[in-house]
């Protein structure tokens, strides 16, 4: 074998050819400045149907974004074919920065966190009177991570005519958290859509809820032209069936606001939440953990807020919300 020296001719160096030619790589990437900014729809398959112009355009996610995903609520800027014809598809290039992210995990112990929506403003927590049965503690892990991501949160029970709503609704008079009671009678006479209305004008509202609370029969009031399949409650379990397989956000009437109709959830983990941040839903007690010992954990002997609380400054209903709140932390939403 002949073994180059340390000074070989240019006739002994072999160069390997470039089968991708010799063009230079390089970081920059291309702008896009012509690119149309879109809403996402929906997501199916690694499909994102968008919003532009009025015209819903089906899209892709470029290569450039890597690990970047859009999820229904984004705001997005796509080039291509943005005529939304038939067998059209389109790509997106950048995902602009999000106002607020609405996320959750599996469980408590999961790292793994999944984005629901982005850009929403309000988090309507849907929840059945009976049939089945409310679930306290999955509505108060809800409200946390509406908290947490900024979200006003809104509470929607339904089914009023099969349970009263008082003893419920008692339990979050602390909080301060509206609300809207249906029953099935105003929903097909459509005066309890017209109610509900009222609390999303002007607002992206997520609506969120464990299967069979009756959420997206609330979402087919509310957008009568875009009906989605709705199920029922399995007699057995008491448990509703999954119908909505995917995120949905639809345009309320006069385009007074948007909707989005999310899979109903059988658990929402808090794992990604720093229960240090519940407190800021709280402004009547916040400046009471001035006093705290470091890292307090607001539900311990030595907690200043027992004290704040004492002194008169915020009711003691409100205390007893923020420690139940911090405790959903720590134990699983069906315990």
């Amino acid at each position: 074998m002949r073994r180059y020296g340390k000074n070989p001719d240019e006739d002994d160096i072999r160069v390997r050819p470039n089968p991708k030619g010799n063009r230079p790589r390089t970081n920059i990437r291309p702008k896009h400045e012509d690119a149309g900014e879109g809403l996402v729809l929906t997501v199916d398959r690694g499909r994102l149907t968008c919003l532009i112009d009025g015209r819903t355009v089906t899209a892709m996610k470029a290569r450039e974004l890597g690990r970047k995903s859009a999820v229904v609520g984004d705001r997005v800027a796509v080039v291509g074919d943005l005529s939304g014809a038939k067998d059209t598809l389109a790509r997106i290039v950048r995902v602009q920065p999000r106002s607020s992210t609405l996320r959750r995990t599996a469980d408590d112990d999961d790292p793994f966190e999944r984005v629901v929506v982005a850009n929403a403003d309000q988090l309507a927590i849907v929840t059945a009177l009976a049939d089945p049965e409310p679930r306290p503690r999955l509505i108060d892990r809800c409200l946390v991570a509406a908290y947490d991501a900024g979200l006003d949160p809104l509470l929607v029970l339904t089914k009023s005519d099969l349970a009263s709503a008082d003893t419920l609704l008692e339990s979050y008079g602390a909080l301060g958290v509206p609300y809207v009671v249906t029953n099935r009678d105003e929903l097909a006479d459509g005066s309890a859509a017209d109610r509900i209305r009222a609390t999303l004008a002007g607002r992206m509202t997520a609506f969120v809820g464990h299967s069979g609370v009756g959420k997206t029969t609330l979402v087919n009031a509310l957008v009568p032209e875009r009906r989605r399949a709705t199920g029922h409650v399995n007699a057995v379990t008491g448990r509703g069936r999954h119908t909505t397989t995917s995120a949905l956000a639809l345009p309320l009437p006069d385009d007074s606001g948007w909707v989005i109709d999310t899979p109903g959830v059988r658990s929402f983990g808090l794992h990604h939440v720093d229960p240090s941040r519940v407190i800021h839903a709280f402004p009547d007690l916040e400046p009471g953990t001035a006093d705290c010992p470091r890292a307090c954990s607001h539900d311990e002997p030595d907690c200043a807020l027992d004290a704040w609380v004492t002194d008169g400054h915020a009711d003691p209903a409100r205390l007893y919300s923020l420690r139940r709140l911090l405790a959903t932390r720590e134990r699983r939403e069906g315990d």
